[in-house]
């Protein structure tokens, strides 16, 4: 009886082992392309259960708020799951799958040229994610690339993506180009409820830019349905809202640069140490590195061709709490990020630069607010950068945080900063018609985003500034030529 029962365990376990190596393998987030330059990209995937997110599934207990007991260290969020579900039951659910992927890339009409990888295991410790750093490539070139996956020791790919991106052009190539800038996404805002956020469609479709930015608020921890004060939470929101069609497809067609902001780090107006729960600053660091293709350092410049030079910068890892008292040495920035930024500026011959920011450096902002470069609290840093932007010859800045669209211009150092606004209508709010003042050239309490255009006319470079609103359309332009006094 005991070799009996013996038998009948091993042939269970083998029976569990075998399902797992002949588990079906998807890609339902499929592939972000990130940290684009002239010669070098990372390419992100993650190999999932299933091919969508699950939809329809079990909803989240709602809560409104959360008592200050829910906020304290490890809560973990999970009571707001129905008594005996889990995870990968509820609504929108992606949950991940071990396996291998394999890239391969090749500059377009160049199949001769094809580079492949081979095949590489996901991690399982990094909710099953791959990234592969490319370099060695042509500038000022598109790409195509494959991305396949199959079971662990699956003898062909169970499942297949395709996907393209530009190079950026060399700094002396004069080119036109266009990118576009977003902020402040939330599955639970979005606009349509079986695809996703319409701007992405609509940036892909008509824009078709040669690069997005996102800068940041990309998801909302502390927001409910659900909240997520833990590692396996944050995952959950951030892998449900980039399984969503429109979402994900943007992604596999262009480079992409992604920022990180308050919201996907713990919670609103965070600085480093603050957690939320169960999710420590450190844990929401390592999450946003494992779900973006981002480098090692968070702030960084790019160059796209001649004309235009952008910098993004870090917001969030170098700063000082909210509450000190505001002087030389309270930083948003950090000291050294600060000089980099000095330096990278003044060391560029871009024709135009473009400055974007995840929090405003101009607003005006409301009164009450107190995590900005516009807000008095750090007023010194912000006096230091709009005078040090003022001085520079065609440096404009560009943000995202707000939830409304604008285009400012400083009062005193006549700094221009463009805010891009959140992907949806729904999620727009917080300002109002009436708080206008004479520093806003635009004001519009609505969705969209914001494109970036240089290009030549009659052999003169201008840059555009274009609000859009969700479906396209231009609500506001700003046409600036090059000033060379």
């Amino acid at each position: 009886m005991k070799l009996f029962r013996l038998l009948i365990l091993s042939s269970l376990a083998l029976s569990i082992q075998l399902s797992l190596v002949l588990a079906e393998v998807h890609m339902a987030n499929g592939i972000k392309i990130g940290e684009v330059d002239s010669d070098s990209a990372i390419i992100w995937t993650r190999l999932t259960q299933t091919p969508e997110g699950l939809r329809p599934g079990v909803s989240f207990i709602a809560l409104k708020k959360l008592n200050v007991r829910k906020t304290a260290p490890g809560y973990d969020g999970m009571d707001q799951l129905p008594e005996g579900k889990t995870l990968a039951e509820m609504e929108g659910a992606v949950p991940g799958v071990a396996g291998e992927v394999r890239l391969t890339y090749w500059p377009e009409n160049a199949e001769e040229q094809k580079i492949d990888t081979g095949w590489h295991p996901v991690d399982a410790h990094r909710d099953y994610t791959r990234q592969f750093q490319i370099t060695q490539l042509q500038p000022g070139t598109r790409y195509h690339i494959l991305i396949k996956g199959r079971p662990l020791s699956g003898d062909s790919a169970a499942s297949v993506l395709e996907g393209s991106f530009m190079t950026a052009p060399l700094a002396d190539e004069v080119i036109d180009i266009c990118g576009v800038i977003t902020t402040c996404g939330d599955y639970e805002r979005m606009d349509d409820d079986l695809n996703g956020h319409t701007i992405y469609q609509t940036i892909l479709d008509q824009i078709k830019p040669h690069f997005f930015v996102h800068a940041g608020d990309i998801e909302y921890y502390d927001k409910p349905n659900p909240w997520a004060p833990s590692r396996d939470l944050a995952r959950f929101k951030m892998t449900r809202l980039y399984a969503m069609p429109f979402n994900r497809k943007l992604h596999r067609y262009t480079a992409s640069y992604f920022m990180k902001d308050d919201h996907d780090i713990t919670k609103n107006d965070a600085w480093p140490g603050q957690n939320f729960g169960a999710l420590t600053w450190e844990i929401g660091l390592d999450v946003f590195a494992e779900q973006f293709p981002v480098g090692e350092q968070p702030y960084r410049t790019v160059r796209w061709g001649k004309d235009l030079q952008i910098w993004m910068l870090e917001g969030r890892e170098y700063r000082s709490p909210n509450n000190l008292p505001d002087g030389p040495e309270k930083t948003i920035l950090g000291q050294k990020q600060k000089q980099w930024l000095f330096d990278t500026v003044k060391e560029s011959d871009a024709t135009f630069k473009v400055l974007i920011s995840s929090t405003p450096i101009v607003g005006p902002d409301r009164k009450n607010k107190k995590d900005n470069h516009a807000n008095l609290v750090f007023q010194h840093e912000g006096d230091e950068l709009r005078r040090f932007i003022s001085k520079q010859k065609n440096l404009f800045v560009a943000n995202g945080d707000r939830h409304w669209q604008y285009h400012a211009i400083d009062e005193e150092t006549g700094v221009h900063e463009f805010s891009c606004g959140p992907h949806s209508d729904q999620h727009a709010g917080g300002f109002s018609a009436d708080m206008k003042t004479a520093e806003h050239q635009f004001l519009r309490i609505k969705g969209g985003f914001l494109s970036v255009q240089v290009s030549r006319q009659s052999g003169q470079p201008q840059i555009s500034f274009q609000h859009h609103d969700v479906q396209g359309k231009v609500v506001n332009e700003a046409v600036f030529f090059q000033e060379t006094r």
